[in-house]
């Protein structure tokens, strides 16, 4: 079973093999492949899977700047809601994806635009295909 916490819920759908080195790209990697596989996936909250290789997690907190893990915990809500799951619940990879494009209007404008990851996720087809649909990059 794989744990991933609500913000990875959906940004997970744009990765495109960047990181924050090989180890974590690996883990990436392996996870998305694990969950397009089938795998069932639990909803966490707090730090998952993705997490445990990222170099800024200090004792099941992230630490890349003062304020980010309360950012991320306010983003992680704000996917669970988004995407109609609860903390602890198991879902699958392919029934998060159906719900991507409903959402992605509204998480775009609210976490996507200050993203230090976005540079990232606009190389990704179906990022660049909603964002087009949409026109939600340009505002």
């Amino acid at each position: 079973m794989i744990l991933l916490r609500g913000h990875h819920l959906v940004c997970l759908h744009f990765y495109n093999g960047e990181g924050y080195g090989p180890e974590f790209v690996e883990n990436l990697r392996g996870i998305r492949c694990r969950a397009e596989a089938g795998e069932w996936i639990e909803v966490a909250c707090g730090s998952d899977d993705i997490c445990t290789l990222c170099p800024y997690l200090k004792a099941g907190k992230c630490l890349y700047t003062v304020a980010t893990d309360t950012e991320i915990t306010e983003m992680d809500q704000a996917a669970v809601g988004l995407l109609k799951v609860i903390t602890g619940e198991r879902v699958h990879w392919q029934d998060l994806k159906k719900k991507i494009p409903e959402i992605f209007g509204i998480w775009s404008k609210k976490y996507c635009k200050g993203c230090d990851w976005l540079k990232a996720c606009e190389k990704d087809a179906q990022f660049k295909e909603l964002a087009h649909r949409l026109h939600i990059m340009k505002d």
